[in-house]
């Protein structure tokens, strides 16, 4: 299922392919979206202000994202909750652990894929996506020879529940809890909203929701006085990067004001994640709601943390937002 997706591919498969879906992806397509995001934004943060003491997780940092991907995909708001449901368990896939319970796992991962497989491409069997304003309905319009199949929509429609669902829900949740922790770089972006775009560069940075991605070498590779074989398994810790005390000064403290730009929370080169500019746009609406009207943000029981060696972020924050 996942073998023609963009992050999985190199050279010129990956070139094709992410030029087929870069006309989803660029400034103006995205920011037609932008009052969508931020009504949504405007509607959750009203719910989680008028309930104090409530997971922060369920809502607001999953359902924003969620929802955005869901009009994004033409998902209608009836199905949201099955999408939902298809969606978070055939992403656990990404975790997938060589044991008797992983395999369980991953065998409830496929079958929901496999779902969502058949919802999109009966969507797209009955044209009713066709000139629609949805990510998908804009590569059809840019795809008029045929080039992109219906199946390679639906890879993309999974692309986009990996890359900007999950992980969205993550920074969302990082910085709420980061600003709990720190009170007084809250108050800096609330003093100047100005800084609200590189404040979150900065949480991109110190929370690194997607901390760890394996690869395979193409070559024999050479880091101190260690070879690396062709073929071998490794780990890129984004995580550790953006930590590293030779690009970052005093990286382990959380500054508001730093401009962060060097940071590798998305990625790099070729491989840039392509809906970076749409988790932007969605934690720059959370925060600015935040701020326009939340004094202070307290956490109000222990939070939980995802165990996926890849992401990482709450799966549980009670919080209060003050008035």
């Amino acid at each position: 299922m996942v073998a023609d997706l963009v992050v999985v591919t190199d050279g010129e498969q990956h070139s094709r392919l992410r030029k087929q879906v870069q006309p989803a992806f660029t400034k103006g397509a995205l920011d037609s979206w932008r009052s969508t995001i931020d009504g949504l934004a405007a509607e959750l943060v009203d719910d989680l202000i008028a309930a104090p003491g409530e997971d922060a997780v369920q809502r607001l940092t999953v359902p924003l994202p969620l929802r955005v991907i869901a009009a994004l995909l033409g998902v209608p708001e009836r199905d949201i909750a099955e999408f939902r449901r298809w969606s978070d368990e055939s992403t656990r896939l990404i975790n997938f652990t060589p044991t008797v319970p992983g395999l369980i796992d991953a065998a409830k991962s496929m079958r929901a894929a496999m779902a969502l497989r058949r919802y999109f491409l009966r969507h797209l069997a009955t044209g009713e996506l066709k000139g629609s304003d949805t990510v998908l309905g804009s590569l059809l319009a840019h795809s008029s020879d045929g080039a992109l199949s219906d199946e390679a929509l639906f890879q993309i429609a999974i692309l986009l529940l990996i890359a900007g669902n999950e992980t969205t829900t993550n920074l969302l949740g990082g910085m709420l809890h980061t600003y709990a922790q720190h009170p007084e770089q809250y108050d800096m972006v609330r003093a100047n909203p100005d800084l609200i775009p590189q404040a979150v560069e900065e949480h991109i940075r110190y929370t690194s929701p997607i901390q760890n991605l394996y690869r395979y070498t193409r070559a024999p590779y050479r880091v101190g006085e260690v070879t690396i074989p062709t073929g071998s398994r490794v780990l890129l810790s984004f995580g550790a990067a953006n930590r590293d005390p030779l690009a970052f000064d005093d990286p382990d403290a959380f500054h508001t004001d730093r401009n962060p730009r060097t940071h590798v929370g998305f990625g790099f080169g070729a491989h840039l994640c392509l809906g970076a500019p749409l988790a932007r746009m969605e934690a720059h609406a959370v925060l600015r709601e935040l701020v326009n009207r939340v004094s202070r943000l307290t956490i109000a029981g222990p939070p939980t943390w995802s165990t996926n060696s890849s992401l990482r972020g709450p799966t549980r924050l009670p919080v209060v937002l003050h008035r």
